[in-house]
């Protein structure tokens, strides 16, 4: 008897500890943002791979870290949509501490992975294009990138692990559907913890790419021969990478004000409205970057268009629509993919630029 009133109160306890939520917000959130995002990540990162798997003889080091980037936000997705969505709707977190635990470690896994990886990603970028006479940053080979990957994963699980060290601790959100870190520290080595993870695992970061890409574009405005010496990784990945580390410091600047200001605030003061829009903001960080890589980055682009040959021939139709009328049947799709193939490449790319 004694054994089921403990059991009892344990529940009891873990109710109320989930069950705080807006409704309305927890609806809206679950519906309208959270749904979608899931599923476009799902299938953005996972097309993303398998373009990445169809050149994989063909991969330069640094794009190892654009399919580092794809398997994180994948790992997000997939740990934390199938959690978060039931609790949306349910307006209230539906599992027990221990899947909290696990949420809020795997979001902060995956999440610090992402970060590191795309301050790699730019810290490399910007060692070809400014120092291209060095001799390590001309030789950078997979084992290089490979190395550093390892570094990557090593750097984010530290930062995740240490909570489950009592460096801090994993609790629920303020708005009662999904979990996090305790931002209100409770001991001497959580407050260092939380310290050390804003100024390692975002301001420290945010600073490097700002600076890498600031070089990128100072040296490119005063020497074109640092451009020619590095035209490839120039030309490849100066516009998509900004867009994608923009995007992402974007995202997650949200949410680390508002964590600073539980942490060093009056956490009580902090609205859980606020918490859940800064969430929503720094989950569809994994939306955008299969978006960007397989929209904007050339090579990736074309290996898509080979493999997949529906899109081949929309892109057809899209840019020689002019020259013939659009199908109607999925013969006259296929048949469109096949028989003009010669006149998309060599009329369309011509004079339709943004086809590439």
């Amino acid at each position: 008897a004694l054994g089921c009133l403990m059991v009892i109160n344990h529940c009891a306890s873990e109710d109320t500890l989930f069950a705080k939520n807006s409704e309305t917000w927890g609806t809206y959130n679950g519906l309208s943002l959270s749904f979608p995002s899931g599923i476009v990540s799902l299938f953005g990162n996972s097309l993303l791979l398998l373009v990445a798997y169809r050149k994989r003889s063909m991969l330069k080091p640094a794009e190892f870290f654009i399919v580092n980037l794809a398997i994180s936000d994948l790992g997000m997705t997939g740990t934390l949509f199938p959690l978060a969505t039931p609790s949306f709707f349910a307006h209230r977190w539906l599992f027990n501490h221990a899947m909290c635990t696990f949420y809020a470690f795997s979001g902060m896994f995956f999440g610090l992975c992402s970060l590191t990886s795309l301050t790699v990603l730019s810290t490399v970028c910007c060692l070809k294009v400014c120092y291209p006479a060095c001799g390590t940053c001309n030789k950078f080979s997979p084992t290089h990138a490979a190395v550093l990957l390892l570094c990557v994963w090593a750097y984010a699980l530290i930062f995740a692990i240490a909570p489950l060290a009592n460096w801090g601790s994993y609790g629920p959100e303020p708005y009662g559907t999904a979990c996090c870190l305790k931002w209100k520290p409770s001991s001497r080595e959580a407050m260092i913890y939380i310290v050390a993870l804003f100024l390692f695992c975002y301001l420290f970061p945010c600073l490097l790419i700002l600076i890498s890409y600031s070089l990128i574009l100072w040296t490119v405005k005063v020497s074109r021969r640092a451009v020619n010496a590095a035209r490839l990784c120039f030309s490849e990945m100066k516009h998509l990478s900004i867009a994608v580390c923009v995007g992402f410091l974007a995202a997650w600047t949200p949410y680390a004000i508002v964590a600073m200001w539980a942490a060093f605030g009056d956490a009580s003061q902090v609205p859980a409205l606020a918490f859940a829009v800064s969430a929503v903001f720094a989950k569809s960080s994994t939306t955008y970057n299969p978006l960007v890589y397989l929209l904007f980055k050339p090579n990736f682009q074309k290996f898509l268009s080979k493999d997949l040959s529906l899109l081949q021939a929309l892109r057809a139709i899209i840019c020689c629509s002019h020259q013939s009328a659009v199908p109607q049947t999925k013969m006259e799709v296929m048949s469109l993919c096949t028989n003009t193939l010669h006149l998309f490449r060599a009329h369309c790319f011509l004079f339709h630029q943004f086809c590439l």
